[in-house]
């Protein structure tokens, strides 16, 4: 089998090898793809591994020898599923690889924006705990987490995984979830979307983005929120309208943000949020932990065993 890797670099820049791929077949492995480029580099493949070089019916079109695409991440929106389904292309993807890395992040952003460590740190080597007058230094709000409302949009792996830490924590735990009440765990309470935003003293988005929770998070939901609050998205940037939070974040109508995922990646120079008001912003890295890359390259290389073999797994074209 010819196997051709698009866009390696996006989840090995270096530090991890493809051996357990290259033992499947004939590996072509390219650092990076161009759009103009996708074509030529699948050319011969029977296999296509990608993470964000997108196939779409164009590209399908050109490559009538291509029977199986391994998308090298969770989410699989950079494929045409139903033309891949129709022509009897097997489609899989990588579940539940980074969830405990997630997870860390959500706590890193909130925990930040909680305690203000990185702030700290830079007031310090700036003197300002040297000329304190008193033993303690502070200028910024400092916020205990322990009785505080935690609210969870979406109950997959990730958002269950949250709702442990948070109740580790001390914090209630509410979540809008499609779960019957009696498959939750006793500390999670289900509530309406309004209840959700009205309710939730930190709201942590783990929902698929879908043409329902496109910019979930909007001037009307914002405007139920407490002033307070702190919304955390580690799952889609468009989940949020990012105008809408950088108003409210500028406007003391939300109190703070951590945000890991942004509508367009890079961002352009003129999104909202790079100025926002206590917005704290980290580069799409909360999937990124060696671990995770590790987990995620040892699932890619099973799902094509898998296929080899005859017994698929983690097909999402069926």
């Amino acid at each position: 089998m010819k196997i051709a890797i698009l866009d390696a670099r996006t989840v090995n820049p270096g530090d991890l090898s493809w051996e357990s791929i290259q033992h499947l077949g004939e590996c072509a492995i390219y650092e990076e793809t161009a759009a103009a480029d996708t074509v030529a580099h699948c050319a011969g493949a029977e296999a296509v591994l990608t993470n964000k070089v997108c196939l779409r019916k164009a590209e399908l079109d050109a490559l009538p020898q291509l029977k199986y695409i391994g998308v090298l991440a969770t989410g699989y929106n950079v494929i045409d599923i139903d033309e891949a389904r129709r022509r009897g292309i097997v489609v899989t993807n990588i579940p539940a690889y980074s969830t405990d890395s997630v997870v860390q992040m959500v706590f890193a952003h909130l925990l930040n924006i909680t305690n203000q460590t990185a702030h700290y740190t830079a007031e310090i080597k700036e003197g300002a705990w040297c000329n304190s007058r008193d033993f303690t230094y502070w200028n910024t709000p400092l916020v205990e987490l322990a009785g505080k409302t935690f609210g969870i949009v979406g109950l997959g792996h990730i958002g269950s995984a949250v709702a442990r830490v948070a109740n580790a924590f001390g914090m209630r735990v509410i979540a809008l979830t499609s779960k019957k009440r009696e498959a939750l765990e006793p500390y999670i309470t289900p509530v309406s979307k309004e209840e959700l935003f009205r309710e939730s003293d930190v709201l942590s988005l783990h929902c698929p983005l879908t043409d329902g929770t496109f910019h979930f998070v909007n001037a009307e939901t914002l405007a139920w929120m407490k002033p307070s609050a702190i919304l955390i998205n580690t799952g889609r940037g468009p989940l949020l309208d990012e105008q809408a939070v950088a108003d409210a974040l500028n406007g003391g109508r939300l109190f703070a943000a951590g945000v890991d995922v942004l509508s367009t990646e890079p961002p352009l120079p003129d999104n909202p949020l790079l100025t926002a008001r206590r917005c704290y912003l980290t580069p799409h890295i909360a999937w990124a932990t060696r671990e995770a890359r590790t987990r995620l390259m040892a699932i890619a290389a099973e799902n094509i065993r898998a296929f080899q073999s005859g017994k698929i797994i983690n097909n999402v074209a069926k």
